[in-house]
């Protein structure tokens, strides 16, 4: 949710399209949205969603057609008991053992690389905290706001990702690796290194801004 924030302050609101679970493109209205701004929608079965993610990924290769694709490595949001779950896989296969994230899987991210590497410049991994409490989804579909959310962004050029997918798999572990250690690191601090402040965005931006998006989606 609050990858749009960053977008919108950035003025990338119109560009941003996510990869999440095809169960959120049946909500009423924002299911609705999700299709138009042309979401890639996956059942978390490969034979199923590689197809589906080849055929939409595809459609942007323009390189004058600016994109930001929210990819979830993790596949699904993180819990207690799913950390648990992703921390025994770990240790029955010799992967590293996070505390704060979920283990990437690699497939999808390998994927979007092989068909976006021409037309992309970076990839950015962005760790988001937050003060006290996560908010669910129901929070932030009626506005329950955390007090504070707190942002790092690393921008990496593609040329630092390697070409083949064992190589980019062991990158993107890596870099897991280095959020968990971000977010340890918030936990204790309160905040990420060499953090700045940003002031509220208004409500009246924010509509008019989805607003605008919208419409020039439809049409």
């Amino acid at each position: 949710m609050y990858l749009w924030n960053l977008a919108l302050r950035k003025g990338c609101l119109g560009y941003i399209k996510y990869i999440l679970k095809s169960s959120l493109m049946k909500l009423p209205i924002f299911g609705w949205g999700f299709h138009i701004l042309e979401f890639i929608p996956v059942e978390r079965k490969w034979e199923v969603d590689e197809p589906v993610m080849r055929q939409m990924l595809s459609t942007f290769t323009n390189r004058e057609d600016p994109l930001w694709l929210a990819v979830f490595p993790e596949g699904t949001d993180y819990t207690e008991q799913k950390c648990i779950k992703s921390q025994k896989f770990a240790n029955e296969n010799g992967l590293p053992v996070l505390k704060n994230v979920l283990l990437p899987k690699t497939r999808g991210f390998s994927v979007c690389l092989e068909i976006l590497r021409g037309s992309l410049d970076a990839v950015y991994d962005v760790t988001i905290a937050y003060k006290n409490q996560c908010p669910s989804f129901l929070d932030n579909v009626f506005g329950v706001d955390p007090s504070e959310v707190h942002m790092h962004v690393r921008r990496i050029p593609l040329e630092e990702i390697p070409l083949s997918k064992d190589d980019g798999a062991a990158w993107l572990m890596n870099a897991f690796v280095l959020k968990d250690q971000l977010l340890t690191d918030f936990i204790v601090n309160g905040h990420f290194p060499q953090e700045s402040t940003e002031n509220q965005l208004s409500t009246v931006k924010c509509v008019a801004n989805c607003i605008v998006v919208i419409v020039f989606t439809v049409y």
